[in-house]
């Protein structure tokens, strides 16, 4: 599929995703893991086990996610001592695309490249962005489809109660 016409696609999802609301999800269902190359490191999903990770999907062309970039780095920094990480997926086909996003979006929390988009696929991805919030056990808790200013007091309310939850273990 040629890069216009899957900008097209995913542009068209968006919009019709961009009201659907946030969704719980059953307190089994656990985050697939993934292990992607990042910025300075391999990103392992399976080693941030422990904390609380807010998972966002995004790319270097969508307006949206270049407004959630600062929202995501007050997030890392206000919570990350806390237990909580941000790992950012960029789907961009190329990797120099989300490296000059960044050059102008700075982000303080970590990002992974997924150039063939099979995290996504995993994650059945639906909108752009998407945000997935996963507890110290490795459980999805809450998804969000796009980006939305009246989301954010759920999300940080969700984050608030997650990382003052230490991780207990089972006996």
């Amino acid at each position: 599929m040629s890069n216009r016409l899957t900008r097209f696609v995913i542009s068209t999802l968006m919009t019709c995703c961009l009201f659907s609301p946030s969704t719980a999800f059953s307190e089994s269902q656990v985050a697939p893991t993934f292990s992607l190359p990042g910025q300075n490191k391999t990103i392992d999903l399976s080693k941030y086990r422990g904390k609380v990770v807010y998972l966002d999907f995004w790319a270097s062309w969508c307006d949206p996610c270049k407004r959630s970039f600062p929202w995501m780095n007050k997030l890392q920094e206000q919570y990350g001592q806390n237990g909580f990480e941000i790992i950012a997926i960029n789907l961009d086909s190329s990797r120099q695309d989300a490296e000059d996003f960044l050059a102008k979006v700075p982000a303080t929390f970590d990002v992974a490249f997924d150039s063939k988009g099979k995290t996504a696929e995993v994650y059945k991805l639906k909108a752009m962005p998407s945000s997935y919030l996963i507890d110290r056990q490795g459980k999805l808790v809450h998804k969000s489809l796009g980006y939305r200013k009246e989301e954010k007091e759920i999300i940080e309310s969700k984050i608030r109660h997650l990382t003052e939850t230490k991780l207990v273990a089972k006996r």
